[in-house]
Parts: structure tokens; C-alpha cells; sequence
């Protein structure tokens, strides 16, 4: 049987991550949170754990060790590579749903990032654009070329990508002024009061757990409008427009309000319901995109179906007679 081991690196290659683990992971098995937390296979944070790389005050764990929530795991990691690289690669499941000769608006899968990142090897958007032979503006870093904004790899959904210069500065400019219409699908745990409403709360870097995000005095302005669309028993199916465009924001805005979105263990939401719906991820889908075409001013509007988790998830609330 062929072994499977971990490079061996020099310190000077490796980085040192304290995780904090979320109320919603509390009491899992270790390397299921940690899987889910830092988006590795289990195998590999199998591996970390025979090599005693992962500890809590101090003391190695072992895979079969439970966590508590507030645990401080501390994980000794190969670091992220200053120069994220742009590989062109195909992507299941990726959906063109406009292209001409100055934009692409795509659907996009879960899993599937943006743009090359620091410790992001997987699949990305820009990759599958250009394996596919499309055109794509040379604008911005080497890696986002094109890209004017971004979804969270747990988030599916639209995404407009510049193919030329022209249409990438005018985009950015759209974006920038708030012109563009983003609307998203979300469900969240427990029903929102009031029905409909505008978060404003400022985001910025979580200060203790710099791979989250919190709201905070001194962060940006953030602000976040959002509509009940149907009531389950345990959860909210609501309609949300993004007045900005931070990164994590809704996430971050209803873990704050106590709602966080279903499947969405960073921030804290409870694992037996995303586990009960079969949610890997968090329930969140960019539903609908608005924009002018950056060339001939003509207004387009897009229009995304659910993916089937979403689907399946909505219809075993249905069928489980949990709508209120």
C-alpha cells in the first residue's frame, strides 16, 4: 500500500495559524471541524494530526479528540505563497449565461473561488474562463485578471467578468458608485424581526482571527438591506440587497444579529441543522445581478436558478411540513 505523507519544510516555509473553534463546531470530532474550518480534505488534517502539528495548550490532539467551543488550536501549516499563480483549468458545472465581445456573466458552482489567493489551490473562475478560450481584460494583478468582484467559494450564483479594458474600468467604476444591483437568496437560522429591514454596521478584519471578519467601531461601512421572503419552523428564507460590497458581509452582518446563515460553521451557526438539510456549505446564492453594459449603456438584468443543494434543502423543509 502506497503511503501518503506530508512534505517535511523548514520552519522558515511553514506558518503557525490559531484557530478559534465556533460555538457551532462545539463537542465535533477534530478533524471534522478542522476540515471544515480551514477547507482541507480530512485526510490531510489526518496527517497534520499524526505529525502532532495540531495542539491545544500545548498538548498534541489526536483525531479522535472532540473539540469545545472558544478552544484555541494552535496548527503549524505550510505557509501561503506570497505570488498566488493563474492556472487555467476547467470547471464542472460552471454556466455561461451572457457573453459578446466586452463581458462574461457566468453561474457559478460552489467550490469554486474568484481568482488565485494565498492557500487557495482549487478551482477559480478566471481559470475556467480562459481554459474555455475566452477573452479576458489584463487589467488588475496577473491573477484577478478581469474580475471586478468577487463571490466567497461557498457562495453560487452571478458574476460579470471583463473581457477588455474599456469595459473593466467602466465596470469597476459601476461597482464603486453602487450602481450595480446585487441580490442574494439566504436562509438563516430563526425567524428575522422585523421582516424586512437595513443592517448598517461597519465590517473589518475579525481583531483575534484574522481568516474572519466581525463588525467593529473602527471597520468600513457596511450596508445591508434584506426582505422575509418565508418562514420554516427553525429558519428564514429571506431576499437580501447589498448597499456595499465587503467581503463576508452578509455572513457577517446576521452572525452579529444571531441569524447566521444556514451551513455557515464559521460564524456560527448550528451544525445539526445544516447536517439535518445536508448543507455543506453556507445557504447563500447570488440570485440576481443588474448592471449597465459597460459599452452600449444598455441595462441587463440576469436571473439565477437555485442550485440543487439549495433546491433540495428548500423541499425537505416542505416536505417535513416546517413552513410556519
Amino acid at each position: 500500500m502506497k503511503e501518503t505523507r506530508l512534505k517535511v519544510m523548514t520552519m522558515s516555509e511553514r506558518e503557525r495559524k490559531i484557530l478559534s473553534i465556533p460555538e457551532g463546531l462545539d463537542q465535533e470530532r477534530v478533524d471534522a471541524a478542522l476540515a471544515r474550518l480551514l477547507g482541507l480534505s480530512r485526510s490531510v488534517v489526518v496527517l497534520l494530526l499524526e505529525a502532532d502539528e495540531i495542539t491545544r495548550k500545548g498538548k498534541a490532539l489526536g483525531k479522535s479528540d472532540k473539540v469545545s467551543d472558544g478552544d484555541l488550536l494552535e496548527i503549524l501549516m505550510p505557509a501561503a505563497k506570497s505570488e498566488p499563480t493563474l492556472t487555467p483549468t476547467p470547471v464542472d458545472g460552471l454556466t455561461v449565461v451572457f457573453n459578446d465581445d466586452h463581458i462574461i456573466v457566468i453561474d457559478k458552482p460552489a467550490g469554486v473561488a474568484a481568482h488565485p489567493s494565498p492557500g487557495w489551490s482549487g478551482p477559480t473562475v478566471i481559470g475556467a474562463i480562459i481554459a474555455a478560450g475566452y477573452n479576458v481584460s489584463t487589467s488588475g494583478a496577473a491573477e484577478r485578471q478581469g474580475i471586478v468582484h468577487r463571490l466567497d467559494v461557498g457562495t453560487t450564483g452571478l458574476m460579470v467578468v471583463a473581457k477588455d479594458e474599456a469595459s473593466y474600468t467602466n465596470l469597476k467604476d459601476q461597482f464603486r458608485d453602487r450602481t450595480v444591483g446585487k441580490v442574494y437568496h439566504a436562509l438563516v437560522q430563526g425567524h428575522m424581526d422585523p421582516s424586512e429591514g437595513t443592517i448598517d454596521a461597519p465590517i473589518d478584519r475579525h481583531p483575534k482571527e484574522d481568516y474572519r471578519f466581525a463588525v467593529v467601531a473602527e471597520g468600513k461601512p457596511s450596508i445591508t438591506h434584506y426582505k422575509a421572503l418565508e418562514y420554516f419552523r427553525a429558519v428564514s428564507l429571506l431576499e437580501i440587497e447589498l448597499e456595499t460590497g465587503r467581503t463576508h458581509q452578509i455572513r457577517v452582518h446576521f452572525s452579529a444579529l444571531h441569524h447566521p446563515l444556514v451551513g455557515d460553521l464559521t460564524y456560527g451557526a448550528d451544525h445539526t441543522i445544516a447536517d439535518r438539510l445536508e448543507m455543506n456549505r453556507p445557504w447563500l446564492h447570488a440570485r440576481e445581478l443588474s448592471l449597465k453594459h459597460p459599452i452600449t449603456g444598455e441595462l441587463l438584468h440576469f436571473t439565477s436558478p437555485y442550485p440543487a443543494d439549495l433546491t433540495r434543502s428548500l423541499r425537505s423543509l416542505e416536505a417535513n411540513q416546517e413552513r410556519d
